[in-house]
């Protein structure tokens, strides 16, 4: 996809702020500071279009990206930050998942995996929360530029067992600083929201019409 115009949209606090012109949203989930940040941009090709923010762990929004006119990238509140209170933790956990078991416009959820250290607890936990609800997950294992290439497999492989993915699925391998992964992750997003399909039936359809008129 060929990025035209991105642009900040809102920090939405409840359903009543999301979007209403249905277009596919991809999230992102993933630890504080792990990079949701860096990789928005680096998808979009700006430097600092997406932010994060001063107090990781405390911001408790939905941040909506607008692509060209095509899609959303909405960013979560990072997990697993230390100071952030239980009770803060559980009204996280309410918002986020009202949003990920009930957003009709939800396409993706693509949950990013510090690539040079085994998933945490809140990694795992979060992983399997999303196949046991059949939310759509692609694994994004960021930071790949931290650690030599010759180390990048067997840290997939850990990242791999240590989440209990199916046979056949691995880790997307991504830097934002490298810009490893951003042609591939564009293809798997156009696929999952079925980007550019209608331009490719129509042309079919009119030589459909032609036939007809022939006939």
């Amino acid at each position: 996809m060929k990025v035209n115009q991105a642009e900040f949209i809102i920090s939405a606090v409840g359903p009543s702020q999301y979007p209403e012109d249905a277009l596919p949203e991809i999230a992102l989930a993933g630890r504080s500071n792990v990079g949701k940040s860096s990789l928005i941009n680096r998808m979009i090709n700006r430097k600092n279009l997406a932010r994060t923010s001063s107090q990781p762990g405390k911001t408790q929004t939905l941040n909506y990206y607008k692509i060209n006119e095509d899609l959303y990238f909405v960013d979560l509140p990072g997990y697993g930050y230390a100071k952030v209170s239980k009770t803060q933790r559980e009204q996280w956990g309410k918002f986020i998942e009202n949003y990920l078991l009930n957003r009709e416009p939800l396409k993706l959820v693509m949950q990013l995996i510090d690539l040079r250290h085994p998933p945490t607890k809140d990694d795992q936990a979060m992983y399997q929360w999303l196949r046991h609800h059949d939310v759509p997950v692609l694994v994004v294992a960021t930071k790949a530029d931290k650690i030599p290439k010759s180390r990048w497999q067997k840290h997939a492989k850990v990242v791999r067992e240590t989440l209990g993915m199916d046979q056949g699925f691995h880790p997307l391998l991504f830097s934002s600083e490298l810009g490893l992964g951003k042609d591939e992750l564009w293809e798997l997003i156009e696929k999952q929201i079925g980007y550019g399909q209608e331009e490719l039936k129509e042309p079919k359809e009119e030589q459909d019409q032609q036939d007809q008129q022939e006939l």
